[in-house]
C-alpha cells in the first residue's frame, strides 16, 4: 500500500482532516453578515468528510456543493448527511480544486477550511473569484505566521512544507490585489488543533498500525504525524490557521 493510500486510511475516520471546529465555522459565518434565512448557493471546496459542510447545512437555508478529490471522503460525507437528515441540502462533487467545473457568478459563498494550501492561497483566491456572484463571500482558512520572526527549526519545516506561509497582513494584501474586500479575520484557538484534530488522530494511531501489520510504511506515516504534532506543541505561539473572510468586489 502506498503512502497516499495510508494517509487516506488514517484520516478518513476523523471528524476533521485538519484543525478547526464547529464553533470556528459558526464564528466565521457570523463575520460574513449573511442572512441565514435567505436561500444561498455554497461551494465547500476541499470539504474532506464534511465537518464544515454539515455545520453550514445545519445553520443555513442553503444548497451546498461539497467538493473533494477523494471519493472515499465524499462517501462518508454522504452517509453522515443522511444520518443527520441533511442529505437534501448537500450534493457532492469529486474533482480537483484546480479544475472546478462551475459557472461564472454561480455561488453566494465559497468556503474552504484548511484546504486551499493544496493549490496555494494566491492561486486559489484568484482562480475561484469568478465563481462568486458580485458581492459574494469567500471564507478560507490558511496556515499563517503569528509572529514576525520564528525559530529556525520551525521556519525550515514550513519553508519545505508550504513556502507560501506568511503573516496575516500579507494574506490580506493578496485578497485585496485579487478583487476582494476583507471583512473579517481571526486565528484558530489551540483547542481547534489539539482537542478537535491532533488528540483524536493520536487515538487512532494504534488501530491504524494494527490494520497495516505494523509495517515500516505505516510507521513512517505515524512518525511524520508525530513530528508535526510536536512542532505545534513546541511552537504554537508562532503559527496557526488564520480564517479570512472577504467579499468579492463588483
Amino acid at each position: 500500500m502506498d503512502d497516499f493510500t495510508l494517509l487516506i486510511d488514517l484520516h478518513k475516520s476523523g471528524q476533521r482532516q485538519g484543525p478547526g471546529s464547529d464553533a470556528d465555522t459558526e464564528r466565521a459565518l457570523g463575520l460574513t453578515n449573511l442572512d441565514r434565512a435567505a436561500p444561498l448557493k455554497i461551494a465547500d471546496i476541499g470539504c474532506g468528510t464534511g465537518a464544515s459542510t454539515l455545520c453550514l447545512a445545519r445553520l443555513l437555508n442553503a444548497q451546498i456543493t461539497a467538493v473533494d478529490f477523494l471519493q472515499d471522503f465524499l462517501d462518508l460525507l454522504e452517509e453522515r448527511a443522511s444520518n443527520a437528515g441533511l442529505a437534501d441540502s448537500i450534493s457532492t462533487l469529486c474533482c480537483s480544486m484546480d479544475e472546478l467545473p462551475f459557472e461564472d457568478d454561480q455561488f453566494d459563498v465559497l468556503w474552504s477550511e484548511g484546504a486551499i494550501y493544496n493549490i496555494g492561497f494566491q492561486k486559489g483566491v484568484a482562480a475561484w473569484r469568478r465563481f462568486l456572484k458580485p458581492g459574494g463571500v469567500l471564507v478560507a482558512s490558511e496556515i499563517t505566521w503569528l509572529t514576525d520572526t520564528r525559530p529556525a527549526e520551525l521556519q525550515s519545516h514550513w519553508d519545505t512544507e508550504y513556502p507560501e506561509i506568511n503573516v496575516a497582513s500579507a494574506k490580506i494584501k493578496v485578497l485585496e490585489k485579487n478583487g476582494y474586500s476583507p471583512i473579517g479575520y481571526f486565528v484558530l484557538p489551540e483547542s481547534s488543533w489539539l482537542d478537535e484534530y491532533y488528540r483524536p488522530m493520536q487515538s487512532r494511531f494504534e488501530d491504524f498500525l494494527s490494520r497495516h501489520g505494523n509495517s515500516d510504511e505505516a510507521r513512517a506515516i505515524i512518525d511524520a504525524e508525530k513530528v508535526e504534532i510536536d512542532l505545534y506543541e513546541k511552537y504554537k505561539q508562532h503559527f496557526s490557521y488564520g480564517v479570512y473572510i472577504a467579499k468579492k468586489l463588483d
